[in-house]
């Protein structure tokens, strides 16, 4: 069986790409926190954008899908599921927010998972909600003519409980290890989630809300304001090159976890990133395209360059930009980084 154990992370080499999206991802959590003090109002439009869209682009992975106002009508408690699709999405909105009201007082255990996946499926009429896969089960891949392979094989049924027992210990041994970064812990955690795959259907909505409830528990609240689902949904084929890259010997210990902690970091770095461009777009005021794009820059949480204001301001011209941006060089407001058309401008 898999011997499920992080105390490697302690003295793992961690690539410098690793330390640049970790101090990059703290730093703009850090800037979220003070925006979120200074402008609550568009925080709370963004909270009600992302709910929607992680219910959208968690269900859209598996194939479960409605129409976009449908998906709104659900997520707004405003209409019953009218079929099957629409019956899982409402089971994923009851989860999500669970984890985002309660996540506080909720801890990785096995009480926690199997009582998240009765949820999920509650609302079906699928009998095994809450309950632990009872037939061995197997992952294919179909391809464009019709033919298939086998992807991957998950643990057998009789040994999953024993499995997920497994790894709930080693998380909490490496959650109560002040050596070991959480940020790297959690995608570890999740991929030997979907390797165990311990559930007849839905181990993949699943291990996107545990991601959320982990990401909580470590003070990182960004899947509250976008959705870290749909960042997933929008390079998924990159998550499945991942998942298969750090899953292969997995069942002998010897795979390599490295490539699925990457898209991890990766992906809750997209996250910030869109927050920075919904935070400009909801929060401009009917001002001036002077100071409308004065106060793009300033507000921006990374370093944004002339043709992302043009994108975040269709209707301002690349020249108005262009010399506000000069003048706020000027008068010393931004500093410029990099010399090639391409560079961007930060706040000083």
């Amino acid at each position: 069986m898999k011997h499920f154990d992080y105390s490697f992370l302690r003295n793992m080499r961690i690539p410098v790409r690793f330390m640049t999206f970790t101090n990059t991802i703290y730093a703009l959590r850090n800037m979220e926190e003070e925006k979120k003090a200074i402008y609550p109002d568009i925080f709370t439009a963004l909270q009600k954008l992302a709910i929607i869209q992680s219910v959208k682009g968690s269900n859209a992975i598996e194939g479960i899908v409605t129409t976009d106002k449908r998906i709104e009508e659900i997520v707004n408690q405003s209409s019953a599921p009218l079929n099957h699709n629409e019956q899982e999405i409402v089971g994923y909105r009851d989860v999500l927010n669970i984890v985002h009201t309660r996540h506080a007082e909720i801890s990785l255990n096995e009480e926690v998972v199997l009582n998240f996946h009765r949820i999920l499926l509650e609302n079906t009429d699928l009998p095994y909600g809450g309950r632990y896969k009872t037939e061995d089960n197997i992952i294919r891949e179909t391809y464009p003519d019709g033919t298939s392979r086998i992807r991957w094989t998950p643990v057998s049924a009789k040994d999953t409980g024993e499995a997920m027992r497994q790894l709930f210990l080693a998380y909490t041994s490496a959650r109560d290890d002040s050596e070991i970064n959480q940020l790297l812990l959690i995608p570890c955690v999740i991929l030997d989630f979907l390797c165990i795959h311990p559930f007849r259907d839905g181990n993949g909505r699943m291990s996107r809300l545990l991601s959320l409830l982990l990401l909580y528990k470590n003070g990182f609240d960004i899947s509250r304001y976008v959705s870290f689902e749909e960042q997933i949904n929008a390079m998924k084929g990159s998550y499945y090159d991942a998942l298969k890259q750090s899953s292969a010997g997995w069942h002998e210990n010897t795979n390599d976890y490295i490539p699925f902690i990457e898209n991890f970091l990766y992906t809750l770095y997209l996250c910030y990133k869109e927050l920075d461009k919904r935070f400009l777009t909801l929060g401009a005021k009917k001002v001036s395209k002077k100071k409308r794009v004065e106060e793009a820059v300033i507000n921006a949480f990374l370093p944004i360059s002339k043709k992302e204001l043009c994108n975040l301001l269709p209707d301002v011209s690349a020249t108005t930009i262009e010399q506000v941006l000069g003048s706020m060089m000027k008068d010393k407001k931004i500093k410029k980084i990099g010399l090639t058309k391409s560079a961007k401008y930060i706040k000083i």
